[in-house]
């Protein structure tokens, strides 16, 4: 009898008839059909967690997307900054949460259509017990896998309380309306209000992430993607759009790291050459990086079915990054067209007056094939020609092959005390025409060499980036070039110190007889600061001419009054070495542009999809035939190869669905959710035919076997999630959102077509609560009290909602599986008989 009842139960599916005969089957061919059930069960399993792969991919590319957004009032104030298209929460709970529980929703929704339009255990069953399984089991394993003496806190708390309460709400609701507002009967205004919270959900964790960065933040700056600093004003913070401050946070956070990452490599690889320390740091700021649930789910698919650790590509990933940075740099720096340019370089001379003949130089850059002519002339200046200069002006002529060509010009000498003086020369023009450059004009200085000379720097404000090494900074010796000279000198710190952004100096500079121009060697130290901005300073004493006998002659004159002092020894004073107008330089030391434009292009592109995503039907069947090691080693393991084997049907399948970019992955979108559902409409027939065969009834199939098989790459994906992230969002926040858009997508959806047909053909869509009922109020209590932990675990004494002292992640994981053991016994009793439900 008992036989007959249980094959009276399997009816034929959507997909697949029932296994016939159905009555009198033997006992060992029933668990023989049901061992068949339960491996082709499994089967379907890996393949719809393989396609939901390709639909998390084409998920992670959508929500990837960027535009630009002009921000300011007037032209000259605008700024063009690049933001996601899709906010981080709505992505969360709409596309990501509809990428993880897709066959928990199509399950639901397919189930009814498949039943004529009528209710059945299996799709509901499924989303609850998929529920208790992901607030339990996925928590606790989460919980206990972080590292000891590190925890995790959730970074968006406010977000959590409103997908928590709506997930807790879901549940609620599920038994209100079939237990209360109209027992037995799902009317039509229940369905689609219960679709309706869908949006509300979102709505309202949407404000509850805007009032974060609207009033937690407190200061807001421009970050490398052009997000908007905050204003001095009210009235202009009110203008920035509070959209454009979702990526400031973790861009920032990104750029720390990666240069406290460059940093430490620096330290510890002191002989490796720069770039490829780069390449380490930017290959640690990958694996290290914000992920999405996406990525993690992929990741964690990835290595169960044999086709190696998405990681594994990022050594390939970086240097592929950073070779195309600094090409795109180079670009950036290079001239806009190849045609020749000729002009002065350098641009400024310092010559003695009795140097007598010098030259100066005319470069062309460019085409150099080519042939080119330019006509030069001199200029006086407060230097005169025919008495300071002999004038000078002519052509010269450029050959193809030459890159500089000389002009001699010739000073003239004298023995009168004057002031330094200076002429020009001009480059008149060129052919062929439009080949001129700058600069087009040089300065040529002339230093009386009959004084000791004025000593000063020749700038008082110098910038400088950290990665300059050692900065020669220069000291020149105008009016005059007499004699041997000592100046000392010495640095003085400022917000820059000594030992940490500078090395502290002090010493003297010999000038000899006709020299002009020494240089004091400053090294700095480079610390790969994203936004450095220190000073420091140095500081000229008094110079000392030495061996001179005029110097000699001025310090006994100097101690004579002036009434006593001859001419001579007049002249020897006014000729002594003194300081001129300059002598307290100011040194700025401020981040390397190239680093910091390096880092910014390199944050750009830390971005997951990048790796997740395809851009050929080749590159995806190539990987669904390439077996790979799932574990940081070269060689796959047998494990592999055999994991390989088993998926490689699904993996070829599905390479058929088109590369996500195409279309921007919208295309893979369509095509994969099409996928999942013909795999799921399977799954639902086996599944039915399974728990038939064995005499279980659907409720229990769905809450033990259908939900656990939907939910292990979810809960791999959070494990790998909450031990790499700094925060808990990605493996527990995500969680509770997913659980409220299952009930109000999966559940919402269904019951609201059943429920509208019915009610076009004059019927009512009849839910019998019974073991539904039951399951739903046992698993809102508990998720109450999972919640409670959750929350009585950020106090001091552990300090986040993951981790901790070992005692309580210990304690914190076994009442959170022990409430999942409870709620799986219980409904199961309860749908048998064996203890009465509502």
């Amino acid at each position: 009898m008992a036989d007959n009842a249980s094959a009276i139960l399997c009816t034929d599916g959507l997909v697949l008839p029932c296994w016939r005969p159905l009555a009198d089957v033997p006992v060992i061919d029933k668990f023989g059909r049901g061992a068949l059930y339960f491996v082709f069960l499994a089967f379907l399993f890996i393949g719809v967690s393989i396609v939901s792969d390709r639909f998390m991919a084409a998920i992670e590319v959508i929500t990837s997307q960027e535009r630009e957004v002009s921000v300011g009032k007037t032209d000259d104030n605008k700024q063009i900054v690049v933001v996601r298209v899709w906010n981080e929460t709505v992505a969360n709970l709409t596309l990501m949460a509809l990428g993880s529980s897709a066959p928990e929703i199509l399950l639901s929704v397919i189930e009814i259509y498949a039943r004529n339009f009528t209710a059945g255990e299996l799709g509901p069953g499924t989303i609850v017990g998929s529920a208790a399984y992901n607030l339990f089991v996925i928590i606790a394993i989460c919980v206990w896998v972080i590292p000891a003496g590190e925890v995790r806190k959730i970074k968006h708390l406010g977000v959590f309380f409103v997908t928590a309460t709506w997930s807790v709400f879901a549940y609620v609701w599920m038994y209100l309306i079939l237990c209360f507002f109209s027992p037995g009967e799902v009317e039509i205004w229940e369905g689609l209000v219960t679709f309706a919270f869908f949006p509300c959900t979102v709505l309202t964790a949407y404000g509850a992430d805007r009032q974060i960065h609207k009033f937690v933040r407190k200061d807001f700056r421009m970050n490398q993607r052009g997000v908007i600093v905050r204003a001095e004003g009210a009235d202009q913070l009110e203008m920035v759009n509070t959209e454009l401050l979702v990526l400031d946070d973790a861009h920032e956070d990104i750029k720390q790291e990666y240069v406290a990452t460059l940093k430490d490599l620096k330290q510890r690889n002191p002989h490796t050459d720069i770039e490829s320390l780069e390449k380490l740091a930017h290959e640690a700021l990958l694996n290290k990086g914000p992920k999405s649930r996406a990525f993690y789910r992929i990741q964690a698919t990835r290595k169960l079915m044999g086709s190696g650790d998405l990681m594994r590509r990022i050594s390939e990933r970086a240097q592929s990054d950073l070779s195309e940075v600094k090409a795109e740099l180079q670009r950036e720096n290079c001239a806009p067209n190849n045609c020749s340019r000729v002009y002065f370089e350098p641009s400024r001379y310092t010559v003695l007056e009795s140097c007598g003949h010098f030259e100066i130089t005319i470069v062309r850059t460019g085409d150099l094939d080519s042939c080119l002519s330019v006509e030069y002339t001199t200029e006086d200046g407060t230097a005169l020609a025919g008495s300071d200069y002999i004038q000078n002006k002519g052509i010269i002529e450029f050959l193809p092959g030459e890159k500089e060509k000389k002009i001699a010009l010739e000073v003239i000498d004298d023995d009168e005390f004057e002031a330094d003086e200076h002429f020009y020369v001009r480059l008149c023009s060129a052919q062929p025409a439009g080949s001129l450059g700058t600069p087009m004009l040089a300065t040529v200085i002339i230093l009386d060499d009959d004084h000791g000379g004025l000593f000063k720097f020749e700038s008082q404000n110098h910038e400088l980036v950290e990665s300059v090494g050692t900065y020669e900074l220069k000291v020149v010796r105008c009016s005059g070039a007499r004699g041997r000279v000592v100046l000392p000198y010495s640095t003085e710190d400022g917000t820059a110190k000594s030992g940490k952004e500078y090395e502290g100096i002090e010493g003297e500079l010999v000038f000899e007889n006709n020299e002009s121009e020494k240089v004091i060697p400053l090294t700095i130290i480079e610390e790969d600061s994203y936004e450095k901005d220190v000073l420091f300073y140095v500081q000229l004493g008094e110079p000392l001419m030495v061996g001179d006998e005029v110097a000699n002659l001025a310090a006994e004159a100097e101690k004579k009054r002036p009434e006593e002092r001859t001419d001579r020894e007049r002249l020897a004073i006014m000729g002594k070495p003194r300081l001129g107008d300059i002598v307290r330089a100011q040194i700025r030391i401020k981040e390397s542009k190239e680093f910091k434009n390096t880092v910014d292009k390199l944050v750009q592109r830390a971005n997951a999809s990048l790796l997740i995503g395809t851009s050929s039907w080749k590159e995806q069947f190539l990987e669904a035939l390439t077996v790979s090691s799932s574990e940081d080693v070269q060689k796959p393991s047998k494990l592999d190869y055999f994991m390989h084997l088993v998926t490689v049907f699904w993996k070829i399948i599905f390479a058929l669905i088109p590369p996500t970019d195409i279309c921007n992955g919208y295309l893979c979108f369509v095509v994969s959710i099409f996928c999942i559902g013909l795999v799921t409409a399977v799954i639902g027939d086996v599944a039915s035919h399974f728990g038939a065969t064995l005499g279980i009834k659907d409720g229990v199939t769905a809450i033990v076997f259908v939900a656990l098989g939907t939910s292990i790459p979810d809960t791999f994906a959070s494990k790998v999630a909450a031990i790499n992230d700094k925060h808990a969002d990605a493996s527990v926040g995500n969680v509770t959102g997913s659980n409220a858009v299952n009930v109000f997508l999966g559940i919402g959806v269904a019951w609201s077509i059943a429920a509208i047909y019915h009610g076009c053909h004059g019927n009512k869509f009849t839910v019998h609560p019974g073991s539904l009922a039951f399951s739903v109020t046992i698993f809102c209590s508990e998720a109450a009290v999972a919640i409670l932990i959750l929350l009585l675990r950020r106090s001091k004494s552990i300090g986040g909602e993951l981790g901790g002292p070992t005692a309580s992640k210990l304690l914190t994981s076994l009442v959170l599986f022990g409430l999942w053991i409870v709620y799986l016994v219980l409904s199961t009793l309860e749908a048998y008989g064996v203890i009465k439900g509502f």
